[in-house]
């Protein structure tokens, strides 16, 4: 009872920064449109609360997600579309019908059959709404088109896997991923990439394939591509960091008054610090 009095807590604090004559006029403007970049900058604070296995952290960010569905659910009734409710029991209902082996007589096989049945629920789903298009073609559009493209290339590999699409083992992944790379360096190394005449399109659709076909060998080492590339990322920050202090960079210097000898070697040292303190 004390989670659902919350929740109502909730629901009516948003009501009353959206009212139109007593609300927050920041709130009274705002549209899903307007609210968009939000939603996403929150997800990716959590997930990097997540990341960083701060509880506090994810639990203050996860309120903020929370937020943001209950400010588009309120926007979606102040326009007699759907409330928080339709929204609550909407996914309510999908859970129980997609998890019949939990609340229904059904009997699955581990993970994997539960995805199957999730997949061919779904399935069943859209023919029941009128969505008689399930060609590989109509599932692979149903992926949302604003994910991050690694996590676009990774989903779009999986679904079509799933429909027989997919190469028969990893040794034909990694061909593929030569076969892609011996392209873009094919293009990289032409005389008119030379004289800086290149088409660049031509290069950003080399470079695309290339791309792509490493999310596809990510996948079939079950390996997310995207959380393969941030942490990359806040490894090479962390370097970063620590490459200014073996420098000790000041006011009185910068990076620029170094060699990139001198850079690197520091860098390496970096490298070797961060690998003791993580050891």
């Amino acid at each position: 009872m004390k989670s659902k009095s919350l929740f109502r807590s909730l629901t009516d604090v948003v009501a009353a920064l959206r009212d139109p004559d007593t609300g927050c006029p920041w709130d009274i403007e705002q549209t899903h449109s307007s609210i968009r970049k939000y939603f996403i900058e929150e997800t990716y604070e959590a997930i990097e609360a997540i990341d960083q296995k701060d509880d506090t952290e994810l639990c203050a960010e996860l309120g903020d997600v929370l937020l943001q569905v209950m400010l588009h659910s309120q926007i979606a009734k102040d326009r007699g579309a759907f409330d928080i409710d339709d929204v609550v029991k909407g996914i309510t209902d999908k859970m129980i019908r997609r998890h019949p082996h939990v609340f229904g007589d059904s009997k699955v096989d581990g993970s994997d059959e539960v995805l199957k049945n999730w997949a061919e629920i779904k399935k069943q789903e859209k023919l029941d709404q009128g969505k008689e298009n399930t060609s590989g073609a109509a599932i692979l559009h149903d992926i949302p088109k604003s994910l991050p493209a690694l996590n676009q290339a990774g989903r779009i590999g999986e679904k079509s896997a799933k429909l027989g699409f997919d190469w028969p083992d990893i040794e034909s992944v990694w061909k593929k991923v030569e076969e892609e790379r011996e392209e873009l360096l094919e293009v990289l190394g032409s005389s008119e990439f030379k004289a800086n005449a290149v088409n660049k399109t031509q290069l950003e659709h080399e470079l695309g394939d290339y791309l792509f076909s490493l999310s596809q060998l990510a996948r079939w080492l079950n390996i997310s591509p995207e959380d393969s590339l941030r942490a990359c990322c806040k490894r090479f920050i962390e370097r970063f960091e620590t490459m200014e202090k073996v420098l000790e960079l000041g006011e009185e210097n910068s990076l620029e008054d170094f060699s990139i000898e001198k850079l690197e070697g520091a860098w390496q040292q970096a490298k070797r610090i961060l690998a003791e303190s993580n050891s």
